[in-house]
């Protein structure tokens, strides 16, 4: 038995590059199974949960005809931040990454985005705002995700037209799109599963900035669960690395997303265009009602929605998207 080397999907701007991903010990378990069902799918789902991640592993990137090396953190997680060529092109471009084991090289490919010269970067939270989870129901949102495999799951009805509006606005170029980032409290077990999904239904394609890895399946009961510090130092962060993009960010009422984008709204005062949060109950949140109040008067654009048709009509009133 081997390692495992998982890449994720990275980033650059015009200085650094940034790509990231894990090191797992060998091990007999399964890689997770796209087409299982029912008890076959929960098996599947918790083994994700149960992965041994490997600390300290030399890891190598391939980049600017140079061999970069370092070494994984406690947890398995590896990233490098490294200077960029300016020669470098715009859009989707792949890097590979490498472990030994044994004298045998183990490689990997994955891609990385450096967004065209634009003025839009979509920030999107996951669950309950394009994925149907149940976030509010703990028990019916773990049940669905145990025993309904990633062809079974939703997306809510009109997100796919508007988030690929969204993904297009202001470009010329079919082969230009704006920058998407999908940020959520789900963990890095579940990063296959996410890209799956956003596959299926013909989502944008996006950098995905999850929480630390979990190995244990007490971990796996409380996933996305916990503090959502992180998702607001991950959206600050991607605000301070490409400062010169103008933000649309997308969210629901199910958490904290309205908080969390209220805070980066004050601490970005001209950067953040639009904000767009899906109502997830029978009736809004008073107290998301009076958080959007509060960004209109700071002259960001809200949109408090139950469904996308009226982000999509919100979008085009503002002249986001075409008609």
């Amino acid at each position: 038995m081997k390692p495992i080397l998982k890449l994720y999907r990275g980033y650059a701007n015009e200085q650094e590059l940034i790509v990231m991903g894990h090191v797992f010990k060998p091990t007999t378990q399964k890689d997770y199974d796209f087409q299982k069902k029912n008890f076959k799918n929960a098996t599947s789902i918790i083994g994700m949960f149960q992965v041994k991640t490997h600390a300290n592993a030399d890891v190598y990137l391939e980049h600017n005809n140079t061999k970069i090396h370092t070494k994984t953190l406690n947890d398995g997680y590896f990233k490098f931040c490294v200077p960029l060529d300016q020669d470098v092109n715009y859009g989707w471009i792949d890097y590979k990454v490498s472990i030994i084991y044994k004298s045998e090289t183990i490689e990997t490919k994955e891609s990385y985005i450096r967004p065209h010269k634009g003025n839009l970067g979509i920030i999107s939270d996951i669950d309950d705002t394009f994925l149907v989870s149940h976030t509010m129901n703990p028990f019916k949102k773990l049940y669905i995700l145990l025993f309904r495999n990633v062809n079974n799951r939703k997306v809510f009805e009109d997100v796919v037209p508007h988030y690929q509006a969204l993904s297009s606005a202001g470009r010329n170029n079919k082969e230009e799109q704006n920058a998407f980032f999908y940020v959520s409290s789900s963990e890095w077990n579940l990063y296959r599963f996410i890209v799956k999904f956003t596959e299926i239904h013909e989502l944008p394609r996006a950098v995905l900035l999850l929480k630390d890895i979990k190995t244990s399946l007490t971990d796996f009961f409380l996933t996305g669960r916990g503090n959502h510090n992180h998702k607001f130092d991950k959206i600050k962060h991607i605000l301070e690395f490409y400062p010169n993009l103008k933000y649309i960010l997308l969210g629901d009422d199910s958490q904290h997303d309205p908080f969390l984008y209220e805070a980066i709204c004050k601490i970005f005062p001209v950067t953040v265009k639009a904000v767009y949060i899906r109502q997830t109950g029978e009736n809004k949140k008073e107290k998301a009602v009076i958080v959007m109040k509060n960004l209109e008067s700071l002259g960001v654009a809200v949109c408090y929605f139950s469904d996308s048709s009226e982000a999509i009509a919100h979008s085009k009133t503002i002249g986001l998207i075409l008609e």
